[in-house]
């Protein structure tokens, strides 16, 4: 749906590089290909944490779960097959990026987070919508 490009010290922390870069894909279209998860839940900046699924084996981050989408919303670029294909569509907390960090011209880019009205193409504010309403049933 959108790809961010997170420059927060918690996702420095937890990555243990620069930014993460994180697309946010509906559940159903994000799979296991092979072997186990452990999920673990871990503390965030909002204060309602996120659950980090891990390979079972080598403990690579596979996806995440943020708690605002719950299970419904996937984040995560470096795991998927072709991860060349989700640049950033924003780069966000760029107040806390790395000085040596050179952001792109050509992407958006805010001090900290954003309003997706304002940002994300209208195809993406649809899917994202329609998948929180039949989270909740409506």
């Amino acid at each position: 749906m959108f790809v961010h490009c997170c420059h927060c010290y918690w996702c420095q922390r937890e990555t243990g590089t620069a930014f993460a870069l994180n697309a946010m894909i509906e559940s159903d279209r994000a799979s296991l290909l092979q072997g186990e998860l452990d999920v673990v839940n871990t503390p965030s900046n909002s204060g309602k944490g996120q659950r980090i699924a891990r390979c079972a084996t080598c403990k690579i981050a596979v996806w995440s779960n943020y708690a605002g989408a719950g299970d419904a919303v996937r984040f995560r670029v470096g795991t998927l097959d072709e991860p060349f294909r989700l640049a950033p569509d924003i780069q966000i907390f760029t107040a806390s990026k790395q000085p040596w960090v050179v952001l792109p011209a050509d992407t958006p880019a805010v001090a900290e987070y954003y309003k997706r009205s304002e940002h994300w193409p209208r195809d993406s504010l649809d899917r994202f919508v329609a998948l929180l309403a039949a989270r909740s049933g409506g």
